[in-house]
């Protein structure tokens, strides 16, 4: 693999004349992405952080072929995209081999566009989908999704006499991607870029559809300081949150095991979005959250044991 001077020697294929917060990880994610192939590739993107903040009208920070539909359907508009492209292969009018990715964030991956993306995964679309989860609808001012983590506030599960955060467990994305019988998906995180660029170059190399879930902390939804998003992506992991892991051909592979598993509370202490949880009389919350983690960790020892070579 590429040393990290080598990569970051490549072209760029994001301008850093972009709109993202300050301590926003989806630039790094989407650079990360990008500099795993040195084939063309081209882009589709749903409304998104990622779409606002590149593509404010009349400029765009992409250098590479880009395009947005609407929210729910970035998935099917790359199957036309590689329709077209397979008709102009066997018209003789293109003979480069391209790569296709496409970006969304938790809010279209996991819910407005799943049907969409399902649908290509059923069809064995070859492209990579790269989820950007950060957690809620943060687009549109923190609203929650299904991907929003047991007690987390956000403008729809507020903190009060009747609401104390979100008190629903998020949806297990990597479960319904394996279902799929996906050739290749994975977990990784921005904290390890080592894991994140050997994940992304695996995931294009492989023909057919392939998953990439990548942690994108959020700034003004989680509610921290700009210069901890590394640290806490690193805390994600290391409370095992958030496992790096990798599903290549229906076995599981366990890419990182603390040497000592954090509590939880590591995690959220630095999280406005949490505060409420380090209380004493929200301390049930806290536990749900905490068996939850332990149990999905133990689910995936579980698994990564036994397919074990």
């Amino acid at each position: 693999m590429e040393t990290l001077k080598q990569l970051l020697e490549k072209p760029k294929r994001l301008a850093p004349g972009h709109r993202t917060c300050q301590g926003c990880p989806i630039p790094v994610i989407v650079r990360s992405v990008l500099r795993a192939t040195d084939k063309p590739v081209i882009v589709a993107a749903a409304t998104s952080c990622l779409e606002v903040t590149t593509t404010l009208y009349p400029q765009t920070s992409w250098m590479v072929p880009w395009i947005h539909n609407a929210f729910e359907n970035a998935p099917a508009t790359m199957s036309g995209i590689i329709a077209a492209y397979e008709r102009f292969k066997k018209k003789g009018k293109m003979k480069e081999k391209v790569k296709f990715v496409v970006f969304g964030g938790d809010g279209s991956t996991y819910d407005i566009g799943l049907q969409s993306l399902s649908g290509a995964w059923e069809r064995e679309e070859d492209f990579l989908y790269v989820c950007y989860d950060n957690e809620a609808y943060q687009n549109t001012g923190n609203q929650r999704s299904s991907s929003t983590p047991l007690g987390a506030l956000t403008t729809t599960t507020p903190l009060g006499k009747v609401s104390k955060g979100k008190l629903k467990s998020r949806k297990d994305i990597m479960k319904i991607a394996a279902a799929h019988n996906l050739p290749y998906l994975a977990q990784t995180a921005i904290h390890d870029w080592a894991d994140l660029h050997r994940k992304a170059q695996k995931a294009l190399a492989v023909k057919g559809p392939t998953f990439l879930n990548v942690l994108s902390p959020c700034v003004p939804g989680w509610k921290y300081d700009p210069s901890l998003t590394v640290e806490i992506s690193r805390l994600a992991t290391e409370t095992c949150f958030w496992p790096l892991y990798e599903v290549e051909n229906g076995k599981y592979v366990l890419n990182h095991r603390p040497k000592t598993k954090l509590p939880i509370t590591e995690f959220v202490r630095h999280q406005g979005r949490f505060r409420h949880l380090l209380k004493e009389e929200n301390r049930e919350i806290l536990d749900k959250l905490q068996a939850e983690v332990d149990k999905h960790w133990r689910e995936l020892l579980g698994n990564a044991e036994r397919d074990r070579v």
